[in-house]
């Protein structure tokens, strides 16, 4: 099976998110893919089947310890793939939601098209915000489809400096898949930064996450009343993209890089 390493909201090699990416040549099992994906060890794989018309395929996403319903990194990742090795600049991706995610290239770019979500006021545990090592935030949300919990922090200084113990973390809530923690930039060019810490369904932390913009997005729309939107993710690897709300789709703009390409033997 043709496979992929791919970093994504990158355009340097071994940064942003590794993504791997399976070209699926017969029907596999849920079990052999989350076994693929943990061999591969990394955030995401997308495993990637052709549907009947030409450039559309469905898109499944597994960590090493779960199926994920949506990914935006092995999206974009998939999307890098298709447009190198078929010399097609658009495609359509159906994920096990039945929601179509459509990436174009454009302008040595790749533009995706999401689903924009809405987030509610959450309580943050005690604990968790010990284990993250927080003493206070600005505020609190929660995004129902994505099941993570949103911790607005007072400066991205503070985002960038957090050493959580992920073992009490993973203790300190039972409920969610994730916690996001974000704040609006300082004069670095970004309108806001963020991590993501998701040792319940996945890695410790993702170093750059297309995802939780689904709701990300919107939630500092809101609060810098515009539609066009520059995010770095301020891991180790680092990452950015650009995000832009438009006729109720969330429109994310990445790069990526392929830095491995082989054949998988199952």
């Amino acid at each position: 099976m043709k496979t992929f390493v791919v970093d994504a909201f990158t355009d340097t090699p071994f940064k942003g998110n590794p993504a791997g990416v399976c070209m699926v040549e017969s029907p596999l099992g849920d079990q052999r893919m989350l076994e693929i994906a943990q061999e591969l060890n990394l955030s995401e794989t997308a495993f990637l089947q052709p549907l009947k018309n030409h450039g559309e395929y469905s898109i499944r996403y597994f960590s090493p310890k779960k199926e994920i319903p949506l990914c935006g990194h092995a999206t974009l990742g998939s999307a890098k793939v298709i447009f190198s090795t078929l010399g097609l600049n658009e495609a359509h991706f159906l994920n096990i939601q039945n929601i179509e995610l459509s990436a174009q290239a454009s302008n040595g770019k790749i533009v995706m098209e999401f689903p924009v979500y809405e987030t509610v006021p959450a309580d943050a545990p005690a604990a968790l915000l010990a284990a993250l090592g927080v003493s206070a935030v600005r505020n609190a949300a929660y995004n129902e489809e994505t099941h993570i919990l949103l911790l607005e922090l007072e400066s991205p200084d503070e985002v960038a400096g957090l050493e959580p113990d992920f073992t009490a973390l993973l203790r300190s809530h039972d409920s969610i898949n994730g916690v996001l923690v974000t704040a609006a930039s300082g004069p670095d060019g970004y309108d806001f930064h963020s991590r993501y810490f998701w040792p319940w369904s996945g890695s410790n932390e993702d170093p750059a996450t297309g995802g939780t913009h689904t709701f990300l997005a919107k939630y500092w729309s809101l609060r810098l009343e515009k539609t066009r939107l520059t995010s770095f993710q301020a891991s180790k690897r680092t990452g950015f993209m650009e995000v832009e709300l438009k006729e109720g789709k969330l429109q994310i703009h990445g790069q990526a890089v392929i830095v491995f390409e082989g054949r998988l033997t199952i």
